[in-house]
């Protein structure tokens, strides 16, 4: 937060008057457009026609390397000369800028201070917009011959880009010789909808059974078969006249065979009754065979094979009913299944495994329902997402809110607010939100983390309903349309208040009268990659080039943040006990928690006796405790207890910490990993001694001592379930700083440091702001009660902790700590840039350090101002050997002038430049 005392001098009000399109512009226009990757602003010439000023904070589609295009965004204008050397962009993607033109301003500044590429910063701010999608088309210019280019060339009419090679589009138009057009395309989504019942096919939503038809009509053949009959009056032998007799005596048959059967004589002799006039054919009707009976009787069934063997008949006898028509196929209705059922009532659906789960069927019942035509697939224009809706307000009517007299914070460029609870802070804010949303300005409200987040968010979103506008949540967590659709609420005036994550710095609210960071002081803010920026220092570079003051809200002030005006509210109330191990302590007022006759070793440790003795009592009464731990893993280091040897990691300069779970040595800089060796590498002793206590280890102790009892761990190796806790039940939760992203459990009674040394214990200026930042958060992480708060630690006496002990207000630590800076030199009286030079080889590292040292004092720097090289801290990280130089000077222009200076030259090591460099 390097501006808040020695801002930058404002843009003039011409600058900030400057349209961003209205006159026209010179033919020899140049535009700088910063692309997201790590280099600088390029320049390109203006769009071949292009008539208006230089789009300050649009996108525009620019050639790049091979042909592929880039979507850049319009940052400045270059200065014109050699534009006949310069390639042309291509389009203009937006009416409107994409980025407020005051907010690219500011990040421009902020990366010329930071000496860094702005590409870098744009790729780390800029979430939305980066992707080209739209319909690229395009044609020959009027009376162009592209025949020289090859035979599949772009002709006189509109044709779709991607039916050309990149490469022979680029070369054309580098000639001059393309007309290129972009419109944007509707984001299109599948969706699955239930089809209307008489839409579906008949096979689907009908079966085929078989069904006993009307014997009458059956074929003559099968119901009225011939039959042979008697006929008196022919001249027979005494065999013919045998078998009439039987004939004539047991009536017709069915055929000639059971006739000669039945009379005992061969089939011939009864033929030649036949022919001798003794015997013809007569149809008779015969009843039905018992198959039809039984098919009949039960109704229909779903095949030949089935009636078979339900009847128990032989196929051929179903077979031979069936030709007859005795029987026959038709067609039944059949109940809609239950999952047409579910997506007619639950609308459609993204997808078949979105309609699965919902109906509660497998994704491959659901294909195959959509294949039978039960369901109908279809293609169109994606709604609008949802996105996250705003909290309900719960404070004071508008009426209340927006008198000035409610609102009692200072009327400054620059202001805080800190102590209180997140709800009286929020409450405190209230007034000063409502007053501007209601005048139609926007506010924009950073968060470093999540859980600060989801707080601001609660706390702040229901005002906007109640100003006439809307709230927007803007962070990474949202989907990139999420994000897309809040930009279009945005540009649409919809929205005037962005609560967000960095992402939301870049956000062009329209009228931007307020910037609240809120926590300023937290290390979440410093991007750990790319341009390492200190997001509030780039918030309030924002701030100033809209014109917007800058508030800065939180449990404890940065210790920059001091000299602005302010108000700080009462603290919260704690209660705190200190486990001093190098003094034990007695506090009566809590209870003879602990004794002044046990010495340093006797109070137990990772857990003293003191929170031995609580964390009993949890249990006893069924409530909640949280126990912060400084590492995870089992413990910082294994130790030979006969040698003192530690293994260390290969690729850098750092003890290897041991997982119990795992039974694997991990090194937390690079990630090697490695099982444990059975005997020491220095002695060949077989026993380690493990030293530094991390989750693994303190859980497992608190296992031991309250068997039974739930126990969690939320670390960055292992996040628990915590929802039975979140839901009120009984139990103990282990876990490092990530703790305080989730809410506070509800019953939680005691609140555990199990050794806050480790906060102290950091190379850096700002450990104790810190270390004192901690107990502040963990004092007020219950929102309405006051959990005590044990803190074990050898430095029972430093003023971070005491101020906290005797009652003092957020102020208090934070001012002392400011005036002891002042005589040190370093922020808010001093500016700072870190210079990290790196290499593979230790000896050219060195060197590297030492000559840009020298060429700085050589340019005229103090000693005061440039401290080292010296080792990093991790003086090897990945197998390359880091050295550091710490820039301090009085103001922002001394510091660029220092960083000149490394641009004087090259070095002969990787050199990365860090402004207001901080230790996580």
């Amino acid at each position: 937060m390097t501006l808040w005392t020695d801002p930058p001098a404002p843009p003039s009000r011409a600058e900030e008057k400057k349209p961003v399109q209205h006159a026209a512009a010179p033919t020899d226009q140049t535009w700088q457009v910063c692309l997201p990757l790590p280099i600088a602003a390029l320049d390109f010439a203006a769009p071949h026609g292009y008539a208006g000023a230089a789009p300050l904070g649009c996108r525009v589609v620019v050639p790049w390397r091979s042909g592929e295009l880039k979507v850049g965004l319009v940052v400045g204008v270059g200065s014109g000369a050699g534009r006949h050397r310069l390639r042309e962009a291509i389009a203009v993607l937006d009416a409107a800028p994409w980025v407020s033109p005051d907010t690219v301003r500011g990040l421009m500044d902020w990366a010329a201070a930071a000496h860094l590429p702005p590409g870098l910063l744009w790729d780390d701010l800029l979430g939305v917009g980066w992707e080209l999608s739209h319909l690229h088309e395009v044609r020959a210019v009027a009376g162009a011959d592209l025949a020289p280019y090859g035979e599949a060339v772009p002709g006189a009419e509109w044709s779709r880009a991607d039916l050309f090679p990149p490469a022979l589009l680029d070369a054309v138009r580098e000639q001059g010789l393309l007309d290129e057009r972009f419109s944007p395309l509707a984001v299109q989504v599948s969706r699955i909808e239930a089809a209307p019942l008489e839409q579906v096919p008949p096979a689907a939503r009908s079966q085929v059974m078989v069904a006993a038809q009307d014997w009458q009509q059956a074929d003559p053949a099968l119901s009225c078969p011939p039959h042979w009959q008697a006929v008196e009056g022919a001249a027979l032998t005494v065999k013919q006249q045998a078998a009439w007799d039987w004939l004539h005596a047991h009536g017709p048959q069915v055929s000639l065979k059971a006739w000669a059967s039945g009379a005992g004589v061969g089939l011939e002799v009864v033929k030649k009754v036949v022919t001798a006039g003794g015997a013809r054919e007569t149809p008779l009707p015969v009843p039905p065979p018992p198959a039809w009976v039984w098919l009949r009787g039960h109704g229909s069934v779903t095949s030949p094979a089935a009636w078979a063997a339900a009847a128990g008949v032989r196929p051929a006898e179903v077979r031979r009913l069936m030709e007859g028509g005795a029987a026959d196929y038709i067609f039944v209705p059949v109940t809609p299944p239950a999952a047409w059922d579910w997506l007619r009532g639950h609308g459609p659906t993204e997808s078949l495994s979105a309609w699965a789960a919902g109906a509660g069927i497998t994704a491959s019942a659901a294909s195959g329902l959509l294949a039978k035509g039960w369901a109908v697939q279809k293609t169109g224009p994606a709604p609008a997402p949802d996105l996250p809706a705003a909290a309900v307000w719960q404070g004071p009517p508008l009426d209340e809110l927006i008198p000035l007299s409610a609102d009692l914070l200072p009327e400054a460029e620059a202001w805080r607010l800190h102590g209180g609870r997140p709800a009286e802070r929020f409450a405190a804010l209230a007034p000063r939100l409502a007053r501007l949303l209601s005048q139609g300005r926007g506010v924009l409200v950073l968060a470093p983390d999540h859980a600060t987040l989801r707080r601001a968010w609660d706390g702040l979103s229901g005002l906007a309903e109640l100003c006439g506008t809307r709230a927007a949540l803007l962070s990474g967590q949202l989907s990139p349309r999420q994000r897309e659709e809040v930009w279009r609420q945005l540009h649409a005036g919809e929205v005037r208040l962005v609560v967000g994550s960095a992402l939301a710095l870049t956000a062009p609210i329209a009228g931007l009268a307020l910037v609240v960071v809120l926590e300023e002081g937290s290390d979440a803010y410093k991007l750990l990659s790319g341009s390492r920026a200190f997001v509030p220092d780039v918030a309030a570079r924002v701030a100033q080039a809209s014109g917007a003051a800058l508030g800065l809200v939180g449990s404890v002030p940065a210790v920059e943040s001091v000299p602005l005006p302010g108000r700080v509210l009462p603290p919260p109330r704690s209660r705190l006990h200190v486990v001093d191990y190098a003094n034990p302590p007695q506090q009566p007022e809590l209870g003879p928690l602990s004794s002044v006759h046990l010495t340093p070793g006797d109070l137990g440790y990772p857990l003293s006796h003191d929170l031995s003795r609580l964390l009993r009592q949890v249990q006893e009464r069924g409530r909640q405790a949280a126990l912060l731990a400084p590492r995870r893993g089992y413990s910082a280091l294994l130790r030979c207890p006969h040698c003192e040897h530690t293994p260390q990691c290969p690729n850098c300069d750092v003890s290897l910490r041991f997982h119990q779970e795992t039974r694997q040595l991990t090194c937390h800089q690079c990630g090697h990993k490695q099982p444990v060796p059975d005997r020491c590498d220095n002695c060949g002793e077989q026993m380690w001694k493990a030293r530094g206590p991390g989750t693994e280890w303190i859980a497992a102790e608190v296992q031991k001592l309250l068997p039974g009892f739930p126990v969690l761990r939320l670390d960055k190796d292992r996040q628990d379930d915590l929802t039975p806790l979140q839901e009120g039940a009984a139990g103990v939760v282990v876990g490092t700083q990530l703790l305080l992203s989730q809410p506070c459990p509800p019953n939680l009674a005691l609140i555990g440091v199990t050794l806050a040394d480790t906060w102290l214990g950091v190379s850096d200026f700002r450990a104790s702001e810190r270390y004192h930042r901690l107990l502040r958060q963990l004092a007020e992480w219950h929102p309405s009660r006051a959990p005590l708060l044990v803190v074990q630690t050898f430095q029972g006496d430093h003023p971070a902790l005491k101020v906290l002990e005797t009652g003092r207000d957020a102020l208090a630590y934070p001012a002392a700590e400011e005036r002891v800076r002042a005589e040190l030199f370093y922020p808010p009286h001093a500016r700072l840039a870190q210079v990290e030079v790196a290499a593979r080889d230790r000896d050219r590292a060195k060197t590297a350090a030492q000559a840009i040292a020298d060429a700085l004092h050589g340019a005229g720097a103090t000693a005061p101002e440039v401290l080292g090289p010296a080792p990093a801290a991790v003086a090897r990280v990945r197998g390359a050997y880091v050295y550091q130089l710490l820039l301090r000077a009085r103001s922002d222009a001394r510091l660029a002038q220092l960083l000149a200076v490394l641009d004087t030259r090259s070095w002969s090591a990787r050199v990365r430049v860090d402004v207001n460099p901080r230790s996580n």
